[in-house]
């Protein structure tokens, strides 16, 4: 990563592929530039120790999507894309042993720590790719992540062939991503955000560059079709599909998520899925 790429301004928006190497970069690019603000702006609705699935606010203490919580205090668990850790810390907060967090951006890592010193609440992170995962085959009981890395992996397939190759055989992994439908709406959180403009097939990639058609920021769009094909594709049997409804008590504006659109649009995607018993690691 250069540091002119760094500091370089967005001079267009692209609809166009993106490779795994292009995403990659552009994704340390973008979080280590907004993760200050990101943190400072979402930070309370987050918690420093909370598990929020998205901007509805769907909160994993009463959701149970990861399954039973007492079961899970003996697991071994992975979250991918942990951001400042909020959702591990909140799963160590809850007696789970072993949670370990890894991120793209050191800068978000950076900031874990800075909440494991406020908190008192240490949560284990490494540096590293979703679509290259640093742990042996079968090394967790479980995988989680929130909105973290899936969104922006050109290869949803790949991606989660990989999440499947480090969980043990009736493993889980639960992931949510801005539910596919948004893809066909502008990104804007008023009454101009309501009226569809682009296919709902077009798999491009959302790109936004520099001057010189460096990408700064990558996210790709895949379909509901896509992420089933891609979980049972990895072996994994998908087990659930949750759509948020935006709750009464949230007021929130959130970049193009807010009330108006929430209460209409669904905004967010979750998958539950586990292992099958005899899929090969």
């Amino acid at each position: 990563m250069t540091d002119d790429l760094m500091h370089a301004d967005v001079a267009q928006i692209a609809r166009r592929p993106a490779g795994a190497e292009e995403s990659a970069r552009a994704s340390r690019v973008w979080w280590e530039r907004e993760a200050d603000d990101y943190q400072a702006e979402h930070g309370g609705f987050l918690g420093d120790t909370g598990f929020v699935w998205g901007p509805e606010g769907l909160d994993e203490a009463a959701a149970h999507l990861l399954g039973d919580p007492a079961e899970l205090v003996g697991a071994r668990v992975l979250e991918v894309g942990c951001g400042a850790g909020q959702c591990g810390r909140w799963l160590r907060a809850r007696g789970v042993a072993e949670v370990v967090g890894i991120d793209v951006s050191a800068r978000q890592l950076q900031h874990s720590l800075r909440i494991d010193d406020a908190t008192g609440r240490a949560l284990a992170v490494a540096q590293a790719d979703a679509q290259r995962l640093p742990f042996a085959d079968g090394s967790f009981d479980l995988v989680c992540s929130a909105y973290g890395a899936f969104p922006f992996v050109p290869d949803a397939p790949a991606a989660l062939r990989e999440a499947a190759r480090v969980l043990r055989p009736g493993g889980r992994l639960v992931f949510s991503v801005t539910h596919p439908i948004r893809w066909c709406f502008p990104d804007d959180p008023t009454e101009g955000g309501l009226t569809a403009r682009d296919s709902y097939f077009d798999r491009r990639a959302y790109v936004e560059e520099d001057a010189r058609g460096r990408a700064v920021y990558v996210e790709h769009h895949h379909t509901i079709g896509d992420w089933v094909a891609a979980i049972v594709g990895a072996g994994l049997r998908l087990t659930g599909l949750v759509e948020p409804e935006w709750p009464e008590d949230n007021e929130q504006v959130w970049g193009g998520w807010s009330p108006l659109r929430g209460r209409i649009l669904p905004g967010t995607a979750v998958f539950l899925s586990e292992r099958n018993e005899g899929a090969a690691a």
